[in-house]
């Protein structure tokens, strides 16, 4: 997370005879009261639906985690990525509702920040792993498998993509410290470079945050509606749009977010090519869109879990475990009806694994 420094750091680097360029030709006043209560509200909402969704996702697929698949093992680590985000969340909306001063020290300001950016990333790598797995079980299904059931290289790839969003998180979280300005604020402020520094990590996190993940997710969701769409047996054509709604949630998550990154990186590279009043909206529109980008945090566990028949059939049984055994006949009936009815309906099928709904497999 790009925390707090674009805003008061960028416009106070460059100078025009002295005097800021920013004040010549800026007519646009923008609201920034309103914003900050917009900002709040929407930290708010992901904050309790998404602490609520993930964690059941988290509780429901753990109890099965030894006997799960690649795609269910990628389930499991994206929702663990959201919800590290999510417990970060209510520092963030105090210092929205404080106008960016913070007050829990430098310890908390580098850790906050570092759990933020390394999920930032995982949540990402996950998704697309998993989608390639999703497509190379479907139309492959004799190729082994990048997260086995059993063995080491299921945790080493699940290790090793951590490290690799812990590098990347770094090369932000060095230079982020607790600045005493005015009010103590939470900044990413590089001593030297810091067009450099920002223009390089702004970079590195267009390519592997959203450029890589995103070519592997569209590519692989395209390819695996076209093996659906294909499959005599299949009758429900749901399937097909379903994977889309995969790639299009993610690219609406993702893409205004690298969009204003990738206008801040030119205005930075050449502080003269965007109008004063362009770059005003850019600044004042940047932790907005940072915000809905959160938005997959609640959309992920919809998507991957909630849809899914095995998911609900599993959630239902956990449930209905915990209800006084004098009480739950009718329910165990009902969820072994819905069980039954499951298997009978995959027992139509000759392509068992040909439902696009990413935790039905192996399940």
């Amino acid at each position: 997370m790009f925390v707090n420094d674009f805003e008061n750091n960028n416009h106070s680097l460059d100078h025009l005879n002295g005097t800021p360029w920013f004040v010549y030709g800026c007519t646009i006043e923008l609201d920034t009261e309103y914003r900050r209560i917009a900002l709040f509200l929407l930290y708010l909402f992901v904050f309790v639906v998404g602490l609520l969704e993930n964690v059941l996702v988290i509780w429901v697929n753990w109890r099965r985690r030894h006997s799960a698949n690649g795609v269910l093992f990628c389930i499991i680590n994206v929702s663990l990525s959201d919800l590290m985000v999510i417990v970060t969340l209510p520092f963030f909306m105090m210092e929205v509702t404080m106008d960016k001063v913070w007050l829990w020290g430098r310890f908390l300001c580098k850790v906050t920040n570092l759990i933020y950016v390394i999920n930032f990333y995982s949540s990402s790598f996950f998704l697309a792993f998993m989608t390639l797995e999703r497509y190379l079980s479907l139309t492959r299904p004799s190729f082994p498998a990048f997260f086995p059931v059993v063995g080491r290289q299921r945790w080493v790839l699940c290790g090793g993509l951590w490290m690799f969003s812990l590098f990347l998180a770094l090369m932000e979280n060095v230079h982020v410290d607790l600045l005493e300005w005015d009010e103590p604020g939470c900044y990413m402020m590089p001593e030297h470079n810091f067009t450099e520094w920002f223009v390089s990590v702004a970079f590195l996190c267009l390519l592997f945050q959203f450029l890589g993940p995103a070519a592997v997710i569209i590519t692989c969701n395209v390819l695996i509606a076209r093996a659906v769409q294909s499959a005599p047996d299949v009758q429900d054509r749901r399937d097909v749009w379903l994977v889309h709604v995969y790639s299009l949630v993610f690219l609406l998550c993702w893409l205004p977010y690298h969009i204003i990154m990738f206008l801040m990186i030119i205005d930075d590279l050449d502080p003269y090519v965007l109008s004063c009043n362009t770059v005003e909206v850019l600044y004042f529109s940047f932790s907005v869109v940072q915000s809905l980008s959160l938005f997959h945090c609640v959309a992920n566990p919809i998507l991957y879990n909630f849809l899914s028949k095995s998911f609900r059939n599993n959630l239902i049984n956990i449930v209905v475990n915990y209800i006084p055994r004098e009480g739950n006949e009718g329910c165990v009936a009902a969820a072994t009806k819905s069980n039954a009815s499951g298997g009978d309906l995959g027992k139509q099928r000759k392509l068992s694994n040909t439902s696009t709904s990413q935790s039905d497999i192996g399940s």
